[in-house]
């Protein structure tokens, strides 16, 4: 299974940013996707999740209102629109898959990507 992030980089305080996430070696509409996140010196994070169908999504607190997931299943891809980007969004973004929709805790998430860098600059 490869989950490859795509879309990172340096970005303004009130900037927005698209991450993209193209998956492969998996069934990839059977999965529920989401993104997590991790902070230097802190835990990844929860931050948004999408059903296998696209029917239903799941937000952290922290990024409702600014962020939007999305996936297009003819593609493999999921992606996720961040808008009013804060300093405290930096961070490295991992695209997640799992077959669990609940699944909020990284250690139980089935495959992982490499990550990508956002960086918001005040």
């Amino acid at each position: 299974v490869q989950l490859q992030a795509s879309g990172g980089g340096l970005v303004q305080a009130g900037g927005s940013l698209r991450l993209s996430c193209a998956a492969s070696g998996l069934t990839f509409s059977r999965y529920d996707m989401g993104w997590f996140r991790q902070a230097p010196g802190k835990e990844r994070e929860f931050v948004a999740v999408v059903s296998w169908s696209g029917d239903s999504t799941n937000y952290a607190d922290s990024v409702k209102d600014r962020f939007t997931i999305s996936r297009d299943n003819a593609k493999n891809t999921v992606y996720l629109q961040m808008n009013s980007l804060k300093p405290g969004d930096t961070a490295v973004y991992y695209c997640v898959a799992d077959r669990s929709y609940y699944t909020r805790v990284s250690r139980d998430i089935d495959y992982w990507g490499q990550g990508t860098q956002v960086t918001v600059s005040s």
